[in-house]
């Protein structure tokens, strides 16, 4: 119940977001719907725009014209009436099932001021309301079966353990991604993303940028790529892109092969990748996905819209409903917002700190650090290579030489450009040691150039 005092400041203070005057009924129901599309409100009624208590006839009648009003809203908007003196404050809540319309349209607070909301921002009220699912519409471009890749289904039905005999048709319809209408087959955005011979084509943003510096800033960059394809082809060739660049140490156990401990847990990685494809916003045209490789860290961003009332690790969270169950069907993530405490249940697991998570009204950032356990015995593995150098490598090999032989110790798989980009050296000068290196039966090439590692033999 509203006070004198508290009613002697509003009064003072005048018309606000979250504060009307209204001396009749006069359109009522258009700041009805505008609190309720905004944050909530009050509608003090008998009240002049400049604050003067004019007064109304409140009575059965007045409180039952306003609830029928609210009533008739679309959908119906609810409020609580209370009186005041001759006065008749009408409480709106904020609605819970956005967006709220009336006869006359779609309305929404700004600053004191009720506004009638224009197509665009209509449009954008219903995306932020998760009432138009990008995922779900239809792409009316896309030409079945011109623009279809069976291969790509034919491997997700592989990945979800399922029927490859069953038509092709047959599965779509099924799997959600497509529809049947006057003989016609038409595919939504999920179906273009998963199955489309080239998804680009159709929707060009949905393209993962994979960046790898040489710096901590990430002004020197080594390599870049834009990563296309499906978006489950696109998870597997953002992990192979990590998995090429990321170090790795050893662990002698005793046993024929040694335990390698990588600089990152990758499966916790893959599960922040498959989230940020997931739950990308794609209304927004703007920006791909990204992950930014840096010396000391991964981090992963993309653009998303914040749920209201969002608690990270609590929320579920489905922005992409078709998308999540296609990832679930193939397990990659799951449909019930899990994916963070398997984050940290598999950082845990493997010794590396808990993913780092920051986000904003617009984007989503995750950031990987080193693991623990890589850390130490990359640490073990400097001091004991400090100590061995002159016995382990012949005393006439060059400081170059020695370095290379290092970088292939830690990842046989890279090659002579990046060989070349990790030591600052050009390629020519990395062609003519690992040539020399070669000679001297210190390393051998296994396998082709494509495809094939090196092994250090010396």
């Amino acid at each position: 119940m509203i006070t004198e005092k508290e009613l002697k400041f509003i009064l003072q203070e005048g018309e606000g977001y979250k504060v009307e005057f209204k001396e009749s009924l006069n359109n009522i129901e258009r700041e009805l719907i505008a609190f309720a599309n905004s944050s909530g409100g009050r509608i003090f009624l008998g009240v002049s725009d400049d604050g003067l208590i004019k007064g109304t006839r409140v009575g059965n009648r007045l409180k039952s014209q306003i609830q029928d009003i609210a009533n008739n809203c679309e959908p119906r908007v609810k409020i609580i009436l209370e009186q005041f003196q001759n006065m008749l404050i009408v409480n709106v809540r904020e609605g819970d099932d956005k967006p709220y319309k009336c006869s006359s349209g779609f309305y929404r607070r700004i600053g004191s001021n009720v506004q009638k909301l224009t197509r665009n921002e209509i449009m954008d009220l219903f995306k932020s309301e998760g009432k138009v699912k990008f995922d779900e519409l239809t792409e009316p471009k896309f030409n079945y079966p011109k623009d279809f890749d069976k291969n790509k289904l034919l491997k997700f039905l592989e990945l979800a353990e399922d029927s490859k005999s069953i038509k092709s048709e047959v599965a779509l319809v099924n799997l959600g991604v497509a529809e049947r209408q006057e003989g016609k087959l038409y595919f939504n955005n999920s179906g273009v993303l998963f199955f489309a011979r080239e998804p680009q084509r159709f929707v060009p943003w949905s393209v993962f940028t994979v960046t790898l510096f040489k710096d901590h800033g990430g002004a020197d960059v080594i390599d870049r790529k834009e990563i296309t394809g499906g978006l489950f082809e696109i998870v597997d060739k953002v992990m192979d892109f990590v998995k090429l660049y990321a170090k790795v140490a050893y662990r002698f156990t005793g046993k024929p092969q040694r335990e390698e401990i990588y600089e990152y847990p990758f499966e916790a990685v893959r599960e922040a990748v498959i989230n940020s494809v997931m739950h990308k916003d794609y209304f927004e045209h703007g920006h791909n996905n990204i992950l930014k490789f840096f010396p000391d860290r991964i981090q992963i961003e993309n653009i998303w819209v914040k749920p209201r009332r969002f608690v990270l690790g609590k929320t579920v969270f489905r922005r992409n409903q078709l998308i999540a169950d296609l990832f679930s069907r193939i397990h990659f993530g799951e449909k019930l917002g899990s994916g963070m405490q398997r984050m940290k249940d598999i950082c845990k697991e493997e010794n590396a700190p808990f993913p780092e998570i920051e986000y904003t009204e617009t984007h989503f950032y995750t950031v990987f650090r080193q693991s623990n356990e890589y850390l130490k015995m990359a640490r073990e593995k400097v001091l004991d290579d400090t100590q061995k150098i002159p016995r382990k490598y012949p005393e006439r090999l060059s400081a170059n030489q020695i370095d290379i032989l290092k970088l292939l110790e830690g990842d046989g798989r890279l090659t002579r450009n990046q060989i070349a980009d990790r030591l600052n050296l050009s390629p020519e000068t990395i062609k003519k040691n690992v040539s020399k290196l070669k000679k001297r039966k210190l390393i051998r090439r296994i396998g082709p150039d494509k495809g094939g590692h090196w092994e250090v033999t010396g």
